[in-house]
């Protein structure tokens, strides 16, 4: 204790004790929190390549019945 005050100095103690343990764990919180918000962007990511990629063939899939339609033309249908 630094200062003599009238409350108990394990009183004091205590409360600076907790105080540092709350400042001592917060690097590792802000890690904690950065590496979540690493992961969240990258699954975000994975799936908007995902749902491109499920656009794109279901348009080349009916770019493809198109261009099979044409070349049989009438006699196809």
């Amino acid at each position: 204790m630094a200062i003599p005050t009238p409350v108990n100095g394990q009183i004091t103690d205590a409360v600076t004790q907790t105080n540092l343990t709350a400042i001592g764990s917060l690097p590792g919180l802000a890690a904690g929190q950065l590496a979540t918000a690493f992961a969240h962007a990258t699954a975000l990511m994975m799936e908007n390549a995902v749902a491109g990629q499920q656009t794109m063939n279901t348009i080349a899939q009916a770019a493809a019945s198109r261009a099979v339609s044409a070349i049989l033309g009438p006699q196809g249908s």
